[in-house]
């Protein structure tokens, strides 16, 4: 195991306020996004349109790493190369999405565990052959009526570690997130409790496993009320509590942490983690690891044509500019006019 390697690789992805470009959406998932645009979803389509992302030109500078799916880490593009090249081609570094998905949690009405350990060693051997030097597994904790019960945080956060020790061994950079979900009625503060204890429980069992914390990547929610709620936080409140809370969870020795957007607009993701950059004072890199934040103009703007490519693709790179801006606290409002 070379964990030299894996604290370069981490790093690298959040060099010079790069972010991941999350385009792990599974196939239902995938087929939902291309309803919404009267596009069919097949094998030939989803390649189409992730090839017209990688080939950006707002990928090179501003995209560190790529989380895929399963089916895209094998793909070839129209000219042949792998999909695994074209993304290396734009200095950025290939990863791939390792969890199987969520089961319901035993005794809850509302809560889930996320499954994939069975075979996982044997399934990130592989990725690794392929070209991965990053993995991802997601945890989701519902707040529902009651707010996320311990011993289910507590179950997932175990899991996590149990994966992220798997992947160093396969020597790929675990990223680990821990996503409280923002769908929902719940108040701010309940959302800043159920992300205090799921990091303080994930970063207990990333210890108790013994994972190399220099070689992983932290991909948490940030602290917002509920989507449902009639009390939704200011822009200052977000980014001032969302680091308050990571100030007292997270150690100082992981290279970086990649919000996930959870069905913020476009704008409000990059507004929040300009805001977070520009307080400053931590140790580690906030950048971004987006999925619809940063493609759904591009997709909006596609509509499966090749003729509506290269807009797609200007859409896309404004997008990363923009968030690579946010990553440095450097984003104002205006450079979206």
């Amino acid at each position: 195991m070379e964990f030299s390697n894996l604290s370069k690789i981490a790093e690298y992805i959040v060099k010079d306020g790069k972010g991941i470009l999350a385009a792990d959406e599974s196939n239902p998932t995938c087929k939902k996004r291309f309803d919404a645009i009267s596009v069919e979803c097949t094998e030939e389509s989803r390649r189409n349109y992730r090839e017209l992302l990688f080939s950006s030109d707002g990928m090179d500078g501003n995209i560190g790493g790529v989380i895929l799916f399963d089916e895209t880490l094998r793909q070839k593009s129209k000219s042949g190369i792998s999909l695994v090249e074209l993304i290396l081609s734009k200095n950025a570094l290939p990863g791939i999405k390792v969890d199987k998905g969520l089961l319901p949690y035993e005794g809850s009405e509302y809560e889930t565990l996320t499954q994939g350990l069975d075979g996982l060693n044997e399934r990130c051997s592989e990725y690794n052959e392929l070209g991965a030097k990053f993995t991802k597994w997601r945890a989701v904790i519902s707040i529902g009526e009651k707010g996320p019960s311990q011993e289910c945080i507590d179950a997932n956060m175990h899991a996590l570690a149990k994966y992220a020790k798997v992947a160093q061994i396969n020597n790929m950079v675990p990223i680990v997130e821990p996503e409280v979900l923002m769908q929902g009625k719940h108040s701010f503060d309940n959302c800043y409790d159920a992300t205090d204890r799921s990091l303080k429980s994930l970063f207990a069992h990333l210890k108790m496993e013994n994972v190399f914390i220099e070689g992983t990547i932290l991909k948490p929610n940030m602290v917002t009320a509920g989507s449902e709620s009639d009390e939704q936080a200011a822009p200052d409140k977000v980014a001032e509590m969302t680091v308050k809370c990571l100030k007292k969870n997270v150690p100082n020795n992981l290279p970086g942490i990649t919000f996930l957007s959870g069905g913020q607009s476009e704008i409000e993701s990059t507004q929040h983690l300009n805001l977070m950059n520009k307080i400053g004072g931590f140790p580690w890199k906030l950048s971004f690891s987006y999925g619809r934040a940063l493609q759904k103009s591009a997709l909006n703007r596609w509509q499966g044509l090749d003729e509506n490519i290269l807009s797609s693709q200007k859409a896309f790179s404004h997008r990363a500019k923009m968030n690579n801006l946010a990553s440095r606290g450097s984003w104002t409002q205006d450079l979206e006019n």
